[in-house]
């Protein structure tokens, strides 16, 4: 990967840029560790697969209902504080359920509601922190932190599960604490880059303030405006709507707990390992990109990762072997890690300049849901057809719906370079045509 530009530099702005990469290690590690032993908790209290699905679907309730409240709010105020506000709240959601865990519960009800709490803090730290490397560093330096904030975040999500696991054997308080812990040294680094990201986010805020029919003034109309961009862009509304049946009906994650004690036999250190495979996937894949990004037949390949990804999902369902699951959850999550990368740079450059911000926040809301979504579903079918043959249908339906969409949408899948749609403020260019440009991440 080339060094940094070196034009647009600030006084400090090193510092905040390691702040910035240390909150996204500390609250990946933070919600990995929760989020592996919550699901564990959740299926050895009530023993059913709908319940893993009920718990992604606390948390996707609360960002659908917060759409338009958490967007307008990153565009108005410092979203270095709005992050530390919400990761705030993520460390009194894992004191929450550590004080709950240690009264031996015997109910998930009560973990439900504590979960709605986390998944609204997620929603206002996800619409700030996105946009966070543009208030930080100058236009030019953006791709260059945006890669390395992802491939930062990447080794909390092998630590993670794995600290979780190994503390919930001790005791099942422990990572709800620890977790409770690192994700307020998260919010105190969030917290030094204020200074930093201030200037730039009240420019930005500014600027929305002043533009004719913005998210300011009409949350609903403006939102409806992405909508109707994607809706009219077959690129977009192909690769937004590919990742979110995708992992609606490929989502095996949330039924791992199942999976790890009733197909493979093991405990809490074994679940952790099976979730750290996807961190180990996703880094060894990043790295990867970082030196060869993917620059031609970017249709087809979204394409193929996401077939590999489906492929992964039936491996996982079939076998019975930790080692084979072990293998097949690095590989899925390696495929998955291409097709984001793939995506979060198609989705800008695809998108006018004018309504880019319109665009992401739609295209978020789908492609962040699909997770929560495709775990409510596998929860239901787990608990129709158990853990086994839900992932197995998963699987197939995810190879399916690859194959629909390679004829559905000929724009995307004959996509060979990204489109530089992104520098021609007009949305009457025909976005059906895309004409080569240079890789976001050079």
């Amino acid at each position: 990967m080339t060094g940094p530009p070196t034009g647009g530099a600030r006084p400090g702005q090193d510092t905040a840029i390691l702040a910035l990469l240390g909150a996204m290690f500390c609250t990946a590690t933070a919600y990995t560790a929760m989020g592996t032993v919550l699901g564990l908790q959740v299926y050895e209290i009530s023993r059913h697969e709908l319940d893993l699905g009920l718990l992604g679907m606390a948390q996707f309730a609360p960002v659908l209902l917060l759409v338009l409240v958490t967007g307008a709010v990153s565009d108005r105020y410092d979203r270095a504080v709005i992050c530390t506000v919400s990761v705030l709240g993520q460390a009194l959601v894992g004191f929450g359920l550590a004080a709950y865990a240690a009264t031996d519960p015997s109910s998930v009800g009560p973990i439900f509601l504590i979960v709605i709490v986390l998944g609204a803090a997620r929603s206002f730290m996800s619409a700030a922190q996105g946009p966070l490397p543009a208030d930080i560093v100058a236009p030019d330096r953006v791709p260059w932190l945006m890669a390395r904030r992802s491939l930062a975040s990447r080794p909390g999500l092998v630590a993670g599960p794995i600290l979780g696991g190994v503390l919930y054997e001790i005791d099942p308080s422990l990572p709800y604490v620890v977790a409770g812990l690192v994700f307020a040294i998260g919010a105190g680094l969030f917290w030094t880059i204020r200074d930093r990201a201030r200037s730039r986010g009240r420019e930005s805020a500014g600027a929305l303030a002043a533009a004719p029919g913005s998210a300011a003034g009409h949350p609903l109309r403006d939102a409806l405006e992405g909508i109707r961009v994607i809706r009219r862009t077959p690129i977009l509304l192909g690769a937004i709507s590919l990742d979110l049946f995708a992992v609606l009906f490929g989502g095996a994650i949330a039924l791992l707990p199942a999976i790890a004690e009733d197909r493979l036999g093991t405990d809490a250190v074994g679940l952790g390992l099976l979730r750290a495979a996807t961190g180990i996937g996703s880094i060894l894949v990043l790295v990867g990109l970082a030196w060869r990004p993917v620059e031609r037949r970017v249709g087809r390949v979204l394409l193929a990762a996401v077939g590999v990804f489906g492929l992964g999902t039936l491996v996982l369902g079939l076998t019975t072997e930790f080692v084979v699951a072990f293998v097949a959850l690095a590989v899925l999550s390696g495929a998955d890690s291409i097709s984001v990368f793939i995506r979060s740079s198609l989705v800008p450059l695809a998108s006018p300049v004018e309504v880019r911000g319109r665009v992401h926040a739609v295209a978020s809301l789908f492609i962040g849901a699909s997770n929560e979504l495709g775990a409510f579903e596998s929860g239901v079918t787990g608990e129709l057809l158990g853990s086994g043959p839900a992932v197995i249908v998963g699987g197939a339906a995810t190879l399916a719906v690859v194959g629909a969409y390679a004829y559905r949408f000929p724009a995307l899948r004959d996509l060979d370079r990204y489109p530089s749609v992104a520098e021609r403020p007009s949305t009457s260019l025909d976005l059906t045509r895309p004409e080569p440009a240079r890789d976001p991440l050079e």
